[in-house]
């Protein structure tokens, strides 16, 4: 089982950029796929990208094109990297981790993290 801890999130401007962080504690992290999700208010938690444990990524139609997911297996992290970002990315982001695939694109996990805060705004 892993643990993780979501950081980097903060206040952007419309078109501008955001890296925020996972960091998982754990045994075997390089087995794990590990998906990105973000929750805005009113809203259900949606699934924003996800990696696999060999590294294959894999983005919703709303950010693919402006955002990159990554791992760095020898620091036990996953990045999301936000580019061109709009008002609507406004969210907090959460991110979890499974070795089913199938769990991660589901997001049917029954503990979260805390998330970090992302907020676009002029």
């Amino acid at each position: 089982q892993v643990k993780l801890v979501e950081s980097g999130g903060g206040l952007v401007q419309p078109g501008g950029s955001q890296r925020i962080s996972c960091a998982v504690s754990g045994s075997a992290f390089s087995t794990y796929a590990v998906g990105w999700y973000r929750q805005a208010p009113g809203k259900q938690r949606e699934l924003v990208a996800a990696i696999t444990s060999i590294g294959s990524p894999n983005y919703a139609d709303s950010v693919r094109g402006r955002f990159t997911i990554s791992r760095d297996n020898a620091k036990n992290t996953v990045y999301l990297q936000m580019d061109s970002l709009k008002p609507e990315d406004t969210a907090v982001y959460y991110c979890n981790a499974d070795r089913a695939l199938v769990k991660v694109v589901t997001g049917a996990f029954e503990a979260w993290g805390r998330g970090t805060q992302v907020t676009v705004s002029s």
